[in-house]
């Protein structure tokens, strides 16, 4: 396929909804970036993934796809592949590198193999929890890794089905909230400090962290609501770091970017603790891209116009095939 300028106008699927618990964010989205393509003069339109996407592809052939899908049916890699058969080419993470972060145990082992910090942490599948008792299971748990611990669905994204503990007997109820989003889940134990989240583009050019944005819940967790609804989160766009701690979770965010294999975009969540060491939490394909999320307001605070960044990620995908 001939390459396609920035300036020239593109014909552009942005995907959008789907069936997971984040089809609501994902409209959002999506929406967000097809103002900001059409603001440019690019011929936009959003589409569901139902059973009509496929067959609607392979016949407009349109010059890319802008996926805006949150949750499993965007990010696991399973829609990406059949996107990579149709031989259409999308924005965003190939299917490798997306079952790699989609699994949060499994993007763990990889940065932390690529030298980043992660909290040490233990998987633990529903069945597994079932055969070896809950009573057993949960005071090994509080053994080994002490308190505070998150408790957390080993995929999935927005928060949802994460819990905070800070007391032995808050952990059943933890891990039955988490068993709700996955058939997985990962305890960690918690690292204290200054919650941060570092979103990266590439152009074309390699991997950039943009400025982080540090996170600042008024009530004390960055909740599903907390991130979605207005006034219920503080953010600071750059983050209250030294320039020698903002440099170090740049290189972070930007490492585990690059070991996971991502493409175009990414948002690397990472605590930084009083020594100023960042930990390194999940990556996610797909970050949110709606009013109150992270990467927009990263991409405003770089000194770039949204639309411009998404278009520019559209010709990238383009030029990549």
């Amino acid at each position: 396929m001939a390459e396609k300028e920035a300036s020239e106008a593109l014909e552009i699927v942005v995907l959008a909804g789907g069936i997971s618990h984040e089809r609501d964010i994902s409209l959002r989205s999506g929406r967000r970036v097809a103002d900001g393509l059409n603001s440019l003069g690019h011929r936009v339109s959003v589409r569901e993934p139902d059973s009509a996407l496929l067959g609607f592809l392979t016949e407009t052939r349109p010059d890319v796809v802008w996926p805006a899908l949150h949750g499993a049916s965007g990010e696991d890699g399973a829609l990406r592949a059949l996107l990579e058969l149709t031989g259409i080419p999308f924005v965003g993470s190939r299917t490798d590198a997306s079952r790699l972060a989609w699994s949060k145990p499994t993007a763990k082992t990889v940065v932390a193999r690529a030298g980043v910090a992660t909290p040490d942490a233990v998987t633990l599948p529903k069945e597994t929890f079932r055969e070896l008792g809950a009573n057993s299971v949960l005071a090994t748990i509080i053994d080994g890794l002490g308190m505070p611990v998150v408790v957390k669905p080993a995929q999935g994204g927005s928060a949802q089905g994460v819990t905070i503990v800070t007391a032995a007997e808050e952990l059943p109820r933890a891990m039955v909230d988490a068993y709700t989003y996955s058939e997985v889940a990962l305890i960690e134990r918690k690292v204290e400090g200054v919650e941060v989240s570092v979103a990266v583009i590439d152009t074309g050019d390699g991997a950039e962290a943009l400025p982080a944005v540090e996170i600042e819940p008024v009530d004390g967790e960055y909740t599903f609501d907390a991130r979605y609804n207005a006034g219920e989160t503080r953010f600071y766009v750059p983050a209250r770091l030294s320039p020698e701690v903002a440099a170090a979770v740049a290189q972070a965010a930007s490492t585990a970017h690059t070991a996971l294999g991502l493409r175009h975009l990414s948002r690397i969540d990472l605590i930084v603790d009083d020594a100023g060491v960042p930990w390194f939490l999940e990556a996610n394909v797909l970050p949110g891209l709606t009013e109150t999320s992270i990467m927009p307001q990263a991409i405003a605070a770089s000194g770039r116009d949204l639309g411009d960044v998404y278009a520019a990620l559209a010709v990238a995908a383009i030029a990549e095939g």
